[in-house]
């Protein structure tokens, strides 16, 4: 029934002219029927019918008024004016003055078009007033005052759509504006779990690639020799591979909506036992020192700490080899500190030296980490030849949760 409605409404332009016909038959047909058969000081038709012609110029200007309102209500002002300076009937001639001040109002800019609208009110009050000269004190007083009265009331009309229209533009500037930013939002949410997935699933995978890697170059080695290790050694990379896809399945798990998969928790600082465990099955001797928390550590900070710890280790396999670790876990009041210290590659005949180590992927996974709580991380060599990352996550985390 909408739609039916909207397509029987006229184009505006074709709205503008019927409108502009409808202000010109008044204003003629109006006089005429006023001033039927009573004596006049000057007809319609005198100076050449230009009493019609003025009437006519400002209803038919009307047509134009939204493309150029102050023109149309300078046409119309000046043919008022010399419509009662040169006393022709007095009629509604002042029709199409009174929609071109609605119209210089409402389609103006604020306050410039009410200027132009009250100095054109005052010019023709003045007009009027010397018109009325020759009327009866009396009526010339209700005559002038009702074109200064109408005159005002159509510019505070047009003043009042416009403010109006522009309250209503604000307001749907305002909505695209927070419909946009809950779109930003939503897209650095999802910018935000996605590199989170991205850092989870790097350090599960890249932790159990290290370890798979150490065993199954050991099981190569001592197949023939030690079976006995090599069976142990598969079956370190067959625990390790597991926990590595649990982990997998409870990182992705949040893209699919679910209930029938198995999850794990998140790990977090109750499983550094098992990692270091499987560190050290991977040829490490690590050391674990670890205070006991005051409070129980909030569960990003545990998360953060126990991919910190896992990382680290990942690159001291990766990178050295079989060697001392030192693992320190000093909880305070206000944050938790970490250090992951290594010894550096031992020495031994067939073995390279230790290169350098560059600021690689998984350092900056972790200093991400840190910073997306609040905390810091630094990561260099020490000077008997080692590596240390240490590390500091405020127990109140100041930024979003991983």
């Amino acid at each position: 029934m909408k739609h039916r409605v909207a397509s029987l409404r006229l184009p505006m332009p074709a709205q503008e002219v019927l409108l502009a016909l409808f202000v010109t038959v008044m204003q003629v047909q109006g006089t005429m029927v006023r001033n039927a058969g009573e004596v006049v000081q000057r007809p319609l038709t005198d100076l050449g019918n230009l009493g019609y012609v003025l009437l006519i110029v400002s209803g038919l200007a009307v047509a134009v008024r939204r493309r150029w309102p102050v023109p149309v209500f300078l046409v119309t002002a000046f043919a008022s004016l010399a419509y009662y300076t040169l006393d022709f009937p007095d009629g509604p001639g002042w029709l199409g003055l009174f929609v071109a001040l609605y119209t210089v109002a409402a389609y103006g800019d604020g306050r410039r078009s009410l200027v132009i609208a009250g100095v054109g009110i005052s010019v023709l009050a003045a007009c009027w007033l010397v018109a009325a000269a020759d009327v009866e004190p009396g009526a010339a007083i209700g005559w002038v005052y009702f074109r200064i009265g109408a005159s005002v009331m159509s510019a505070a009309l047009g003043e009042s759509v416009r403010t109006r229209h522009v309250i209503a533009a604000e307001a749907q500037k305002r909505a695209e504006l927070a419909e946009r930013t809950r779109e930003e939002e939503a897209r650095a949410r999802v910018d935000a779990e996605r590199l989170r997935i991205a850092r989870e699933v790097h350090d599960t995978v890249a932790h159990a690639i290290a370890i798979i890697n150490v065993q199954s170059g050991v099981t190569a080695h001592v197949l023939d020799k030690r079976p006995e290790v090599a069976r142990e050694a598969l079956r370190a990379i067959e625990q390790t591979s597991s926990r590595a896809l649990r982990e997998m399945r409870a990182i992705l798990g949040v893209l699919r909506d679910d209930d029938d998969g198995e999850r794990v928790p998140y790990p977090g600082l109750g499983q550094i036992g098992e990692l270091t465990a499987k560190a050290r099955e991977a040829g490490l001797d690590v050391e674990v020192e670890e205070s006991a928390p005051g409070a129980p550590l909030p569960s990003a900070v545990g998360g953060a700490a126990y991919r910190i710890v896992q990382e680290s280790i990942t690159n001291v396999v990766r990178h050295v080899g079989p060697t001392r670790v030192r693992v320190a876990l000093r909880p305070g009041i206000e944050d938790l500190e970490i250090r992951v210290t290594d010894e550096g590659r031992r020495a031994a005949p067939e073995q390279r030296p230790r290169g350098p180590v560059g600021p690689g992927r998984g350092i900056v996974g972790m200093r991400e980490r840190c910073q997306l709580l609040g905390g810091e991380l630094d990561a260099g060599p020490t000077p008997d030849g080692g590596f240390e990352v240490r590390a500091r996550l405020p127990l109140a985390p100041t930024g979003p949760s991983l």
